[in-house]
């Protein structure tokens, strides 16, 4: 899929041509990650034939076992073996741009705004549903077994017992020690990894790895030497982008662990953009620009955007590089995958214990603010009413209520 009236070289492998592609795909795929997959596929495999289905599946496979948004993850790495190193750059600016900027707009509009207005409190709202719809398909897919259902619900109490970013990295640890230990026999079916024409040596995935996990150790040291805002942010958001297994909701409760707790970001804005993501095409973890816009202390604005959203999606970059030529032995690897299952379960708790708190108890005040949560919940769930026309029906039905009020 591309922007309307496109008319692309099939044979051009510059990075422009990849941009072209990539913009045309973040200003129309709406409805989250698996949509998206779902649009690259077409735009990728079936109409352009950048690469087979059985490269596309192994791609698909190998950013669902990384940490960090997996279909943006998919984008860098096609536009990597598309254009070189230039061709991800062009694929993750055209695919994250347009939400970007919405985003950042809207964040400069909440300013003037009332932060007590009706329609800001159904954005709030809008929310419940958006994470009780992500944790109910997460849960399904990702706990289907006791072992991992117990192990979510123990992620969920650790979560909710142990505040902030220690509780959350207890859980993730948890989850990856159960999942080596318990889980045997569900992670002995093996990847192939071999459909992948991979565009990165060794030396260089090696070395990516190697900033990777340098930048994640070293960030929170020079953030706790150097007292600057700037270089805090850079560690917050860079953290919550290398630590999200699992889908890109539940990047949530990463941010506002990192954000809200320390007071950078108010809990209403944060639940209203959060909310206001869910309206807009392309990655969900272009919600970084709005909070970087929104935050309470400078850098703020457009450059606080630009920061935090470059910083959140810098690990999925490192990743991407690092683990594409060594994802043929990784895929074979059963105690990584055990460990990855394990993950995966105990994020779903983590999505839950964000769902309470700060999603539930900032947004529903009374039995109509539940009303309305569910009605946008059912509309989601069983009625597939797109994202973003709940979130806009939602808005409306809060001026409604209050107005009823």
């Amino acid at each position: 899929m591309g922007t309307p009236g496109e008319t692309v070289d099939h044979t051009d492998r510059s990075a422009l041509a990849v941009f072209r592609v990539f913009l045309g795909l973040g200003l129309t795929s709406f409805g989250g990650p698996i949509a998206h997959l779902g649009y690259f596929r077409t735009a990728f495999v079936e109409r352009r034939g950048w690469l087979s289905d059985r490269a596309y599946a192994d791609l698909v496979a190998l950013c669902q076992f990384m940490p960090g948004p997996a279909s943006s993850q998919v984008g860098m790495a096609i536009g990597l073996m598309r254009a070189g190193y230039a061709g991800a750059l062009a694929a993750w600016v055209g695919f994250t741009l347009p939400s970007a900027l919405a985003l950042v707009l809207f964040a400069y509009g909440l300013e003037a705004l009332d932060p007590q207005s009706a329609w800001l409190h159904g954005l709030k709202i809008v929310a419940v549903a958006v994470v009780a719809q992500a944790l109910l398909g997460m849960a399904r897919s990702l706990c289907p077994d006791r072992e991992r259902a117990t192990l979510a619900v123990a992620a969920t109490a650790l979560a909710l017992t142990v505040a902030g970013v220690p509780g959350q990295l207890a859980a993730i640890a948890l989850g990856a020690v159960v999942g080596l230990v318990v889980l045997g026999r569900q992670g002995d079916e093996a990847q192939t990894g071999d459909g992948l024409a991979v565009a990165v040596s060794r030396r260089t995935g090696a070395l990516a790895l190697a900033l990777f996990a340098v930048t994640l150790a070293g960030l929170p040291l020079l953030a706790g030497l150097i007292d600057s805002r700037s270089l805090a942010y850079i560690d917050s958001f860079f953290r919550a982008g290398a630590l999200v297994f699992g889908g890109g909701h539940v990047v949530l409760p990463l941010l506002q662990a990192e954000v809200v707790d320390p007071g950078w970001v108010g809990a209403a804005d944060f639940l209203a953009g959060y909310g206001a993501a869910q309206a807009v095409p392309g990655p969900l973890f272009t919600f970084a620009a709005f909070l970087g816009a929104v935050m309470v202390a400078p850098p703020s604005g457009a450059v606080g955007a630009a920061l935090c959203l470059v910083a959140v999606f810098l690990p999925s970059a490192f990743l991407v590089i690092g683990l594409l030529p060594f994802w043929r032995d990784l895929s074979r690897n059963a105690a990584a995958r055990r460990a990855l299952m394990g993950i995966n379960a105990a994020v779903v708790g983590l999505l839950a214990a964000a769902l309470y708190d700060p999603v539930v108890t900032s947004a529903i005040r009374g039995g109509q603010d539940l009303a309305l949560a569910l009605a946008a919940f059912a509309a989601l769930a069983w009625w597939r009413v797109p994202p973003w026309a709940v979130v806009a029906g939602t808005a409306a039905a809060g001026i409604a209520l209050a107005a009823i009020a």
